[in-house]
């Protein structure tokens, strides 16, 4: 297994995967169960699928795509989107997933993470952190699908998340979401110097060179990707794929 993970993130909306910019402009990228066996094939050592319509359309985990896909992946899997309550979060986890994933609720209902740490431990809560840039450069926390700004400081934020038990925080660049661009890496440092739980950096890898400098400057402890590993080209053809080992193992 490699030292530091590097985790396909898979967006999913309705019944198939899509691929966003800046958390807008979802494009189709196929059938999530095929996604799921190619990366099987490849041996990842983690997944991530985020359902992005959940929240907006108010509704709770989609059960059924949840246990399909679940039962394809061979991998640790996590799963975020539409768990607003320890009950879902438990049904979530007999499903076969290993981590629950939440982002608006952990900050609408703030005791509900310190519930899931105690309940089902926090090896098993991740809290997904969308951040972006203001007008004047200051980093905001968002919810809802990057549509609602908290004003919250994503690092004092990432603090209270610890305190409360998250056991690990999936930082997402809305601004360099898609992008391909590299990571912040200025946002990752300030966050996984202000918090001792591991921090996941998304939102900007396009190339393998990028994943350095997300750990050995910024300090993450694994970092996710989207773009990187379901296009292929300037013209951004869907083909889902990604790097052998010792490839990834050249990154560090």
């Amino acid at each position: 297994m490699l030292r530091t993970r590097i985790i396909p993130t898979l967006l999913l909306r309705g019944q198939g995967l899509v691929k966003t910019m800046k958390f807008k402009d979802p494009k189709y990228v196929g059938d999530p169960i095929n996604a799921i066996k190619i990366f099987n094939e490849k041996e990842v050592d983690e997944l991530v699928l985020l359902d992005i319509t959940a929240t907006s359309e108010r509704r709770g985990p989609n059960f059924k795509i949840i246990e399909e896909v679940a039962s394809e992946c061979f991998m640790p899997l996590g799963y975020g989107g539409g768990i607003n309550s320890l009950e879902e979060a438990k049904r979530t986890l007999a499903l076969g997933v290993e981590k629950i994933i939440v982002n608006t609720a952990a900050v609408e209902n703030p005791s509900l993470v310190a519930r899931l740490a105690d309940s089902v431990g926090s090896q098993s809560v991740v809290v997904s952190v969308d951040v972006k840039k203001s007008l004047f450069g200051k980093y905001e926390v968002f919810t809802r699908s990057g549509t609602s700004n908290t004003k919250l400081d994503p690092a004092i934020y990432a603090q209270e998340l610890e305190k409360m038990g998250a056991g690990e925080l999936l930082l997402n660049s809305i601004d360099r979401d898609g992008q391909m661009t590299g990571y912040d890496v200025s946002l990752i440092k300030r966050v996984t110097g202000a918090v001792g739980i591991p921090v996941i950096a998304c939102g900007g890898a396009g190339t393998l060179d990028h994943f350095g400098p997300a750990v050995k400057e910024g300090g993450a402890s694994a970092l996710a990707a989207g773009s990187m590993f379901v296009f292929q080209g300037k013209h951004r053809a869907v083909l889902i794929s990604y790097p052998d080992r010792a490839r990834l193992e050249s990154c560090f």
